[in-house]
């Protein structure tokens, strides 16, 4: 079964096409990585994935269900962490996940349990009646993490999930990533900018450029086809670009202000 499938799938802003004819797809329990330069057209992909924008044509599909024809029914099967922090600062781990999986209506009789639950998988149990505030960006990121998987998401979709964390904070998250897909075989469709973290985590790889998918293989295959050593010099094969190219003003403001607050 196919966990996302992408035919064709655009996005235009007026005359510029951030997204063009997109062919992708995602099998189910797989941990799947979306990679290229900041403007490539990662997130609008991701938003588009997750009903946030509607495409300018072709169609989409998440776990068989229609991004534009179904947009409420995908957002209860998919789970979603934006790069930008979204837990309550000034609320408890605990309240956060409450809310949370209120809102998604998770049964009451199974909700205290799924908390309490989704705290200790995620290393919390200890901090779940702090406020957030108090938090490393590690532990806000799980938190993160627990929240978006607390309803069982069929799919999850992480925009860089590590931006701005240290590397043992970073090792962790990729320890709960792992975890999520082998325990519940939640697919997980992630963005980055780190190689070492896509060579790590993911069972396939897809680079973007110029919002076109120009490769797409396991870390394996894509350092082969390149003749690289490492998936490094492979992404800068396939793009000619650096792993970072800059990006624009807003994507650097909002990438530093990222790591601010995760701190």
């Amino acid at each position: 079964m196919l966990a996302v499938q992408a035919e064709g799938l655009s996005r235009q802003f007026g005359k510029f096409i951030a997204v063009d004819s997109l062919d992708l797809t995602v099998a189910d329990g797989e941990v799947f990585g979306l990679l290229g330069p900041n403007g490539a057209g990662k997130t609008t992909t991701i938003k588009m994935l997750t009903t946030l924008l509607p495409p300018t044509s072709g169609k989409a599909l998440v776990d068989g269900l229609d991004v534009v024809k179904q947009p409420s029914a995908v957002r209860r099967t998919i789970g979603y962490v934006p790069q930008l922090l979204s837990a309550d600062a000034s609320l408890t781990g605990y309240e956060n996940l409450l809310i949370f999986g209120k809102l998604y209506e998770v049964p009451g009789k199974e909700l205290e349990e799924r908390v309490r639950r989704a705290l200790d998988n995620m290393g919390l149990s200890d901090f779940g009646d702090k406020l957030v505030r108090t938090y490393s960006g590690g532990m806000v990121r799980r938190l993160e993490i627990a929240q978006s998987t607390l309803h069982r998401p069929r799919v999850l979709f992480l925009d860089e999930p590590t931006v701005g964390l240290d590397p043992v904070a970073r090792r962790a998250v990729w320890e709960m990533i792992a975890d999520l897909q082998g325990e519940y075989g939640t697919t997980i469709f992630l963005t980055t900018h780190l190689m070492d973290e896509a060579d790590a985590l993911c069972h396939r790889i897809g680079i973007m450029h110029k919002g076109k998918l120009i490769a797409l293989g396991t870390p394996k295959e894509l350092k082969e086809k390149a003749g690289a050593a490492n998936l490094d010099d492979a992404f800068i094969h396939f793009t000619g670009n650096t792993i970072e190219t800059g990006g624009n003003y807003r994507d650097i403001q909002r990438e530093r202000q990222t790591a601010r607050r995760l701190g």
